[in-house]
């Protein structure tokens, strides 16, 4: 993943959205207790600065620098650079001490995780039996009809060739995802729960929100501008129609949540 967002790691931190509260009450409300949180694949830190206001530390992690650069800092928030794969010495020199953790989240990125190996360190830094991993993805971003009947033919025909592999974990809103967690209180499976976030935008934040695509930077270092001039008159036109230059988009959110249990 680090190597995918380090050319637009500026437009991530810009166009991706922030994530509604309810999500993060909710998840909260699983927990027992609030004083540690592993968040990771932070990027930019969206999901971390959140989770700050609810517990009391956050160790939040990430394997590209260019991506921490443009973190927001909180005096709990602890960023740390890792490696994509970390011996357990070094999970405990930079995350936390085994059965630690409260929390762990994954905010948007779980889908390029090597899961086997995550997961044999979650279940390690997870406390035993209460502690809670929440990861979550968000599909495509909805505004109204006119706009997105010119983004669905730009989202399947245009770009449909530059996306990996895993973006189809994304599209099937992690029902397919392996997930070997129990369901929390109160909760009979472990999902996908959904959530919506709701922004406000104007289209040139809509159009930095399409650039921070790793597929449009796929494509783009292919030699293959994915929002040419036609395209962008044609959205221009979607987007103008109603006369409102200010639109609110909408991004349905997928949650799998699951306690760690008693095992290992």
């Amino acid at each position: 993943m680090a190597t995918l967002y380090i050319k637009q790691a500026k437009q991530y931190a810009d166009g991706r959205p922030s994530y509604p509260p309810q999500l993060f009450q909710f998840i909260a409300s699983k927990t027992p207790l609030h004083d540690l949180v592993w968040d990771v694949g932070t990027g930019s830190g969206q999901a971390a600065q959140s989770l700050a206001g609810i517990y009391k530390n956050v160790i939040a992690t990430d394997t590209s620098p260019k991506q921490l650069e443009f973190v927001t800092k909180l005096p709990n928030i602890k960023y740390q650079l890792t490696p994509p794969i970390m011996t357990p010495s070094e999970l405990e020199q930079t995350v936390a001490a085994e059965a630690s953790v409260d929390l762990v989240t994954i905010a948007s990125a779980m889908h390029w995780f090597d899961l086997p190996k995550f997961y044999k360190d979650v279940k390690w830094v997870l406390k035993k039996p209460h502690g809670v991993i929440a990861a979550w993805c968000y599909s495509m971003p909805q505004v109204n009809s006119s706009v997105d009947s010119v983004f669905v033919p730009y989202d399947r025909i245009n770009t449909e060739p530059y996306w990996e592999p895993q973006r189809k974990l994304v599209d099937d809103k992690y029902t397919t995802i392996d997930f070997p967690f129990e369901p929390v209180d109160g909760m009979d499976n472990t999902g996908p729960f959904e959530f919506v976030i709701e922004k406000l935008m104007v289209l040139d934040s809509y159009f930095n929100f399409l650039r921070s695509w790793s597929a449009y930077q796929t494509a783009k270092d292919k030699g293959v501008e994915l929002l040419t001039e036609d395209v962008i008159d044609n959205f221009k036109r979607a987007w103008n129609e109603d006369g409102q230059g200010q639109k609110v988009v909408r991004y349905p959110v997928y949650l799998r949540i699951g306690r760690v249990g008693n095992c290992c």
